[in-house]
């Protein structure tokens, strides 16, 4: 959920779901970083338009009389952009794309401007239309009477429209199957329990919300037969997604239920193998405090890994906007190339 306007990028600010519904309006490079490194505005896909339009801002506002000094420009602002999260390879993308096209530009300083903008605003445009086609090819998976777990949030927060994992579950709802959604709170940002639940509950699906350490539970109750999630980064051998969807996948595993994974291709990092991504480190104090209250003693030692690894093998397929690619697949991937 993210658009421009004159200059601005207008998106909301999910630190406040759900209990308030507050519009960010950012305006400058350094705006978006802390927006995208405070997680205001967070998602892989959404990321990606975030990206584009952080570099699109610098070209709007800037005061270059030569193609140098604006390139010069650009190129720092996508270095600031990179520099907030390194996990998400939709930010790296992003500005690359936007960059890229810039470089490749003959054009005035104006012209050059514009076609920054437009670049940007193509990524947003094409993120739309990829997460319905990711909804459309996905919803092939669910059944009618399915219920589907869930973790952190693939929804329209997280992408420019309609959403990943959650776009196949709008997609099954909106082709008349009556099916439920188990989210889990996502510790420790609950992103599953304010965003996820906030979105699915807004649009009418049905949705029942558990704690993380839940998720075996349910799946041994024989409650849940599906889990799609969202991804951050697919490299050859593993997906990156939130903390903690390695234990739902291997969960998954031994209940024999199929562990989908819902991406668009600008999240595919085929050059790269699990060992090789660096997985952020976020603040300590979003495990020892929930919002503003504490609730660890003070000094305790943290880790506050942001994402994890899922190793392919707990895979059952990858739904991107071209097509399902299953098990049988992945050697592809292992190849460098799809």
């Amino acid at each position: 959920m993210i658009q421009w306007r004159n200059g601005a990028v207008i998106t909301p600010d999910q630190t406040k779901l759900p209990l308030q519904e507050v519009t960010l309006e950012i305006k400058t490079v350094e705006q978006m970083a802390e927006a995208i490194k405070t997680l205001r505005v967070r998602g892989a896909p959404l990321l990606g338009a975030a990206a584009g339009f952080g570099v699109a801002l610098a070209a709007y506002h800037s005061k270059a009389k030569t193609k140098e000094k604006l390139m010069a420009e650009l190129e720092t602002a996508g270095t600031i952009i990179k520099r907030q999260r390194p996990t998400a390879v939709n930010l790296f993308w992003g500005v690359d794309r936007v960059l890229k096209k810039a470089r490749n530009s003959s054009e005035s300083v104006e012209e050059l401007k514009a076609a920054v903008i437009e670049e940007a605003q193509k990524i947003a445009d094409e993120d739309a239309q990829q997460n319905r086609a990711i909804g459309k090819n996905g919803s092939v998976l669910i059944k009618d009477g399915d219920t589907i777990l869930t973790h952190c949030n693939a929804g329209e927060l997280a992408t420019v429209e309609y959403g990943t994992a959650l776009g196949i579950i709008r997609a099954a709802w909106e082709e008349g199957k009556k099916i439920k959604v188990i989210a889990d709170e996502t510790r420790p940002l609950l992103q599953g329990a304010r965003l996820t639940a906030y979105e699915l509950k807004r649009d009418g699906i049905p949705v029942t919300l558990i704690t993380d350490n839940m998720a075996g539970y349910v799946m041994s109750k024989g409650l849940v037969n599906k889990v799609i999630v969202g991804a951050d980064r697919v490299v050859q051998d593993a997906v990156f997604n939130k903390i903690g969807t390695y234990s739902v996948a291997v969960l998954a595993h031994e209940h024999n239920i199929p562990f989908y994974v819902a991406a668009p291709k600008s999240t595919f990092d085929l050059t790269r193998k699990a060992a090789e991504v660096e997985i952020e480190e976020r603040n300590p104090q979003e495990v020892t405090h929930v919002g503003c209250q504490q609730t660890a003693p003070e000094g305790v030692k943290v880790m506050n890994p942001a994402f994890d690894a899922t190793p392919l093998k707990y895979v059952s397929a990858i739904i991107c906007e071209s097509r399902i690619y299953y098990s049988r697949d992945f050697g592809a991937f292992r190849k460098g190339k799809v």
